[in-house]
């Protein structure tokens, strides 16, 4: 089943002769770079990638450090998305505001490029998630190549596996702005501190995390697997320590540990019902 899939993929990406990559250097955007360079070769592939509050540093230098190992051609865009109306007061549709204007300028770099066609790397397990922003990349006509022929994350992850990728194994990261409840504001210092006490994280062994960030409440998600480590007195003790030197004032340890957007469940159906891709 999964070589048919990779194989009608290739037939897609050829079919377009070159394309636009808009590359994060997560486990989907990168498996889908690689495979438009092997099928197309890197002079028809350009991978495009934002540099914003949005993403951690960290995560930022590793795209570069991907693009480069795997001969990409790369763009980096500078955004700032606290300057869109719509996204700072933190709404459930945010992520569709966030998506218009990002893409929007890689639709801009493809045509300057002479490029007709810009793909992105959402794939078929994110279908039944609350996605705004895919209603974004659909109107702005966007292709999503691993997701239309089915391809979930656990087959990219094998095919990563099997191709040498580096990022088979890489934890699921997102955008920062998603560790917020809808209806806060962000602010570049909340991102900030978000960012740090996942790194703390990070640093302390963690293998796939989120800090939810509720005013001055820090709620953490760890692995269920991973949530014996929190009681250990001294490493409780430690952790509390170091959010607190951020700027935390309540430290909590969510016990459904981490799922992917949590903050969706506060959502009702209708709200739901509105952005269904």
């Amino acid at each position: 089943m999964l070589e048919q899939k990779l194989s009608v993929l290739k037939q897609k990406i050829q079919a377009l002769k070159q394309v636009v990559v808009a590359f994060s250097g997560g486990i989907d955007s990168t498996f889908l770079l690689k495979v438009c360079i092997d099928v197309l070769g890197s002079d028809n592939v350009l991978a495009v990638t934002a540099h914003s509050l949005a993403i951690t540093e960290k995560e930022f230098i590793e795209s570069q450090t991907l693009a480069n190992l795997l001969n990409a051609r790369q763009i980096i865009v500078k955004s700032n998305e606290l300057d869109i109306s719509g996204i700072t007061d933190n709404p459930p549709e945010r992520c569709y505001f966030c998506k218009k204007q990002l893409f929007n300028k890689f639709i801009a770099i493809a045509k300057e490029h002479g490029f007709d066609f810009v793909v992105e790397g959402s794939n078929f397990s994110d279908k039944d998630d609350f996605r705004p922003g895919m209603v974004a990349i659909k109107e702005l006509g966007v292709i999503s190549p691993l997701k239309d022929i089915g391809l979930t994350k656990d087959e990219i992850r094998q095919a990563s596996k099997a191709m040498g990728l580096p990022t088979w194994k890489k934890p699921s990261y997102a955008c920062l702005f998603s560790r917020f409840p809808y209806g806060e504001k962000i602010t570049p210092e909340k991102l900030k501190r978000v960012s740090e006490a996942e790194e703390m994280l990070r640093q302390h062994g963690f293998y796939q995390f989120r800090v939810r960030s509720h005013g001055d409440l820090a709620r953490i998600e760890v692995l269920p697997e991973e949530i014996d480590k929190f009681f250990d007195k001294c490493f409780r003790s430690k952790i509390v320590m170091e959010f607190k030197k951020i700027g935390f004032t309540y430290i909590t340890l969510d016990l459904a540990g981490y799922r992917s957007g949590s903050m969706n469940e506060q959502l009702r159906e209708e709200d739901r019902a509105v952005w269904k891709n």
